[in-house]
């Protein structure tokens, strides 16, 4: 029989029949310009920066804009968190499991510093350097399914309800912060819808698919332009959708003008004159 990864035997342990109120959206956006700007920070900065990483700044930037949606429910009231932490998932043991990141304070971090942070982070899941991650993966492995559940709910309940740290256990409070986001356009998705995880107590899971070139339709003619389309499955509890236009249109205006987080206009005039000429 084969080994049953740590993340199935978590959703066994913890998923009941879905019966939760949830709210999905999808926002395909034209990432040509985004593409242009990650370019210019790769060379100006020398760091290896991706489209995930400004979807992750720019979820970021999004939640700060929603107080609503920045925080989890306790006890049946609403309790804001002090900051935009963002959980990245990540993939191990060659695509078999999953694991998270968090980048703290994401919304006020650079494209370039979220990531040197996520790829740090990443290296130390990878590597087993992770003391959090390696005590909560031997304990899942160790323990009956029957006995997951109860102990996830509770753990979740200290640390990302109550917001204590259970340091015996080496589980810190919020452990998955804000939202969560993973990009499923490394497994050739061009778009998914995630489920909740109960116990992450999470109401943002934003979910990225693969970047195609599509024809839109730019000054009245059909153009070829990259496109990526982004998920999002939220708790009901903490929005409508009136506020989930919030989300889009700050998402939106980030990667229609991505020189703005670096205080510009526009490209630099180098790259401009460039573009320009080809």
């Amino acid at each position: 029989m084969a080994r049953m990864s740590t993340r199935r035997k978590m959703a066994i342990a913890s998923w009941a029949p879905p019966r939760e109120g949830n709210i999905y959206g999808k926002l395909t956006l034209d990432v040509g310009e985004a593409l242009a700007y990650l370019e210019h920070v790769r060379q100006t900065t020398g760091e290896k920066v991706t489209i995930t990483h400004l979807v992750g700044k720019a979820v970021g930037m999004a939640l700060a804009q929603s107080p609503g949606l920045n925080g989890r429910v306790v006890l049946g009231r609403f309790v804001p968190f002090e900051t935009v932490d963002l959980s990245f998932l990540v993939v191990i043991e060659g695509g078999v499991d999953l694991a998270k990141v968090k980048v703290r304070e994401i919304d006020g971090k650079s494209v370039a510093e979220i990531a040197a942070e996520l790829r740090a982070g990443a290296e130390r899941v990878r590597g087993g350097e992770d003391e959090e991650f390696e005590n909560s993966k031997g304990l899942m492995r160790a323990l009956p399914t029957w006995l997951i559940r109860p102990l996830l709910y509770a753990t979740a309940f200290i640390t990302s309800g109550l917001g204590w740290s259970m340091k015996f256990a080496k589980v810190s409070k919020f452990p998955f912060g804000s939202a969560i986001l993973t990009n499923v356009g490394v497994f050739g998705l061009d778009e998914a819808f995630a489920p909740h995880t109960p116990w992450a107590r999470v109401p943002v899971l934003v979910l990225m698919g693969a970047i195609h070139d599509g024809v839109v339709a730019l000054d009245g003619q059909p153009t070829i332009r990259p496109r990526l389309t982004l998920t999002a499955t939220i708790d009901h509890r903490f929005m409508d959708g009136a506020q989930g236009a919030v989300l889009a249109r700050v998402v939106r205006q980030v990667f229609e003008n991505p020189w703005a987080l670096d205080g510009l206009d526009g490209p630099p005039a180098a790259l401009a004159d460039a573009r320009d000429a080809g």
